[in-house]
Formats: structure tokens, sequence, C-alpha cells
């Protein structure tokens, strides 16, 4: 599978948690096709992780389980 193209990343529907902090210190989240995209809301042009729907919904279910270990302070 490839990587979301240039034109699905263009109109892409970026959106941050309503969890997120009023510093806007968050992540955003699109749908690009089939990714899933992940970028700093700080740094909208900057790095993007991108992931298959079905990998990024197994992430968010660990952490809803807190199955993730955060790593602060490690």
């Amino acid at each position: 599978m490839t990587r979301p193209s240039a034109d699905q990343l263009a109109s892409a529907n970026w959106f941050k948690s309503t969890h997120s902090a009023a510093n806007n210190e968050c992540v955003e989240v699109a749908m690009a096709g089939a990714w899933v995209c992940v970028r700093d809301s700080t740094d909208p042009h900057g790095p993007m992780l991108s992931f298959t729907a079905s990998a990024f919904a197994s992430f968010v279910e660990d952490v809803q389980r807190n199955n993730i270990a955060s790593g602060i302070g490690a």
C-alpha cells in the first residue's frame, strides 16, 4: 500500500481532539485515502506520520485500555 498522495493530503480535513489543551500543543489527525495521518498542530507543514486505519485503531484501543507506557520519566 502506498502512502497518502499530495492531493489526498491537500484535501484532508485535519482535526484536534476535543480534549486538547487550550495552548494548542497537541496533535492533529486526518483521514487521507486509506491512511490515518498525524501531525504536530504547531507545525502543520512539518513532518507527518501515517498509519493504516487498522494500525491506528489498535493504537487507540491500547491507549484507551492504558496498555501503552507513557515513557515519561523513564
